[in-house]
């Protein structure tokens, strides 16, 4: 029987698998991490408005009734496409008939790896716990502070990079401290929070259209968040962010760092010996398989796909759609037909601002505010995997929206940067 190994349990690399189910092959799933993740709700878990099992669930739970596939935890540190294995990381190795890489991103600083220190991304759970404890020990610092300057910087919240994560993000933290901190704190002012994002670019949401764009600025403003377009940030430290626009250079003293400007392909896409964009994702073939080997295939943000001649954007329905077609070309070559060409069928955008804001694009619809908040959720809650997970998240959201308390505020664990004061 085909042996089909499928590195990823993120949207494509579960697409794939489900789509095999009932496939004549044997699927080995491979994931450095015991659970599939939403992601795009992954701010949420990072700002305490949920916990982390409401946005995620245990592969081997998923995958559990689908008796051709065997699930392991394990890290892929290569692989040899001339041998056709995979190397793990104890130094053992799994030989394939066919591959699926779906190993997704990674952060990217542009060639400063040493600003992750102080300005954490968000991809995985672990940054989500990390930038929560961040932000809440910063509440908590600041209430001890008996230095003005000091106080300031720790109101203070940098957001760097305003695509969809960023600019939920920074919505989301003013409603935390004008809102759910309400009350709890005596001696700082929460009205004196500055939450600021800063976008290189002379917009956010760069690509939505203008107008969505605009409104979304709009909103932000309204909203309280000091939004600071055509920003190029030049250094980040303990103590804050430097940035340049066309002023010139500035100082933002800040306590609080969060990088969403850039992401990169994982690294293992480069093990595979062909030739990737700047970005790091592997250049595939229009079937997604990868030159000069037809039964690997790169899909997701680990692939740069073009379609209809314009780039595949690294969104969850691409990778969703790529992961069915690369099960289905390998069930073509079994079946020794010919493989198809990836043709993206774009499901629209969305991104939430804050509490009633958001801006929604589908097909030649746009809309805005109050109305593409609630497609928003009702989107994210249709999406998320199982009914456990749905009803957690639509119950934490009714109590949010009501009371405006966020539920999962405990942290755990010592917030290393409060001792480099």
């Amino acid at each position: 029987m085909p042996h089909v190994i499928i590195l990823g349990c993120g949207f494509g690399g579960l697409s794939a698998a489900r789509q095999l189910a009932a496939a004549d092959v044997q699927i080995t799933m491979i994931d450095r991490c015991n659970h599939h993740l939403f992601q795009p709700l992954l701010y949420q878990v990072a700002t305490a408005g949920l916990s982390a099992p409401a946005i995620s669930a245990p592969i081997r739970h998923i995958l559990a009734k689908q008796k051709n596939l065997t699930t392991l935890m394990a890290d892929v540190v290569s692989i040899d496409t001339a041998r056709r294995v995979v190397v793990l990381d104890d130094a053992g190795e799994l030989a394939y008939d066919y591959l699926i890489v779906a190993t997704g991103s990674t952060h990217s600083y542009f060639g400063h790896d040493e600003w992750a220190e102080f300005a954490p991304g968000l991809k995985t759970l672990e940054d989500a716990f990390r930038i929560r404890r961040r932000l809440l020990t910063a509440f908590e610092r600041a209430e001890r502070a008996s230095d003005p300057a000091k106080q300031a910087a720790l109101l203070t919240f940098a957001v760097v990079g305003a695509g969809a994560t960023g600019v939920e993000m920074a919505g989301t933290l003013i409603e935390i401290a004008h809102h759910t901190l309400e009350g709890e704190f005596r001696r700082i002012d929460l009205q004196q929070t500055h939450v600021v994002l800063l976008e290189g670019s002379d917009r956010v949401l760069a690509a939505y259209p203008a107008d969505l764009s605009e409104k979304a600025r709009a909103q932000l403003t309204r909203l309280g968040v000091d939004v600071r377009t055509g920003s190029q940030v030049t250094a980040v430290d303990a103590g804050g962010v430097t940035y340049a626009d066309a002023h010139g250079e500035h100082r933002l003293p800040a306590a609080t760092v969060i990088w969403s400007a850039g992401v990169a392909a994982s690294p293992l896409g480069k093990t595979l010996g062909v030739e990737c964009d700047r970005a790091g994702r592997v250049l595939v073939q229009p079937d997604l398989s990868i030159a000069g080997h037809p039964e690997v295939f790169a899909i997701g943000d680990l692939a740069a796909v073009l379609s209809g001649g314009k780039p595949v954007p690294g969104v969850s329905p691409a990778a969703k759609q790529m992961g069915a077609l690369a099960a289905r070309n390998i069930q073509a070559l079994i079946a020794r037909r010919a493989t198809a060409a990836f043709r993206y069928k774009d499901m629209g955008s969305l991104a939430t601002i804050g509490r009633k804001a958001a801006v929604v694009m589908v097909g030649k619809f746009k809309f805005s505010g109050y109305p593409a908040w609630l497609f928003w959720l009702l989107v994210h809650v249709y999406f998320l995997i199982g009914f456990r997970n749905r009803l957690m998240v639509m119950t934490d959201w009714a109590w949010a929206y009501l009371t405006f308390q966020r539920s999962a505020r405990i942290v755990t664990g010592k917030e290393q940067e409060a001792s480099r004061e």
